[in-house]
């Protein structure tokens, strides 16, 4: 288990994005085996949104006997019928949905996802997460997004961790948002380790999340070996300092399983992770962090 920062809560360096807990193809009995089963492999730290489908409620569902082994993190600031979105009301009923939909008294993370910074500097989002951390309904009031916002985030001081892109393909925020989060004891939750998986394909797949990191990967020209892609990625991230976690959504507990185990190899060898380091310094194109 890794610290999450000065937060006083402990984390899974390996964590389940719950995105794919919204897929309405996953079936119920699916998702109890996939949430029991992350738990069961020392998986615990499992990250939501308001904008995943079901994923709150499944979550919710499935973990309600098994609360205390888990940290819950979601995110909000959207999407509450006749509420305007990023409006402190916005934050604040957010937040009684969640509690309400993930079946707890509290939620141990909560982030404002992707808010553009100028709404960020207005206050009224901020003061209505620090008011629910006040008032007990959260521990943690976290920032998920990318680029300017996400500096503004880190350099405002509201905040006790943030959620960013990490990967062999998105290094815009190791050396800036990362390590000054890190130097301030902010928890760090790195998304899209794998990099939407970009060697999958063969040729540019057009129109997909893949497609920006597919070009990249071309670009940079790095050569996996002697590991495969999937670990060397997922080593990077999740050994990348000042993260403290990696979310990745899988449906599948093989996958999961074997992510665990490339993670339990520890951090990559300094040669090769000097190699994934370089190749993306040297064709860097003024690539900036995924949304």
């Amino acid at each position: 288990m890794n610290a999450f920062g000065s937060t006083g809560i402990e984390v899974s360096r390996l964590g389940l994005g719950a995105g794919v807990l919204g897929d309405v193809g996953l079936s119920e009995n699916e998702a109890e085996r996939l949430l029991l089963g992350a738990v069961d492999r020392g998986v615990t730290f499992v990250d939501a949104a308001r904008s995943y489908g079901a994923a709150e409620e499944r979550i919710g569902r499935y973990l309600g006997t098994r609360r205390d082994e888990v940290v819950l993190s979601t995110k909000g600031g959207y999407g509450v019928e006749g509420v305007a979105d990023w409006t402190g009301e916005a934050v604040r009923l957010g937040v009684e949905d969640a509690l309400r939909r993930m079946r707890t008294d509290r939620i141990d993370v909560f982030h404002l996802h992707s808010c553009p910074a100028e709404v960020l500097a207005r206050g009224e989002v901020v003061e209505a997460l620090l008011a629910a951390r006040k008032a007990g309904k959260i521990r943690v009031a976290a920032y998920s997004g990318e680029n300017a916002a996400l500096s503004h985030a880190v350099e405002s001081g509201a905040f006790g961790s943030v959620q960013c892109s990490v990967n062999v393909f998105d290094q815009r925020a190791v050396d800036d948002a990362i390590a000054v989060a890190a130097s301030r004891g902010m928890g760090v939750v790195g998304k899209r380790p794998l990099g939407n998986c970009a060697w999958r394909f063969a040729e540019r797949p057009v129109g997909q999340y893949a497609e920006e990191y597919w070009l990249r990967m071309r670009a940079m020209a790095l050569d996996p070996a002697p590991l495969d892609w999937s670990e060397l990625a997922l080593r990077f991230a999740a050994f990348t300092p000042g993260v403290c976690t990696v979310v990745v959504g899988t449906t599948r507990l093989e996958h999961l399983e074997a992510n665990v185990h490339a993670l339990e190899r520890g951090p990559l060898d300094e040669t090769l992770r000097s190699r994934v380091r370089a190749a993306f310094v040297d064709h860097d194109e003024g690539w900036i962090g995924q949304v």
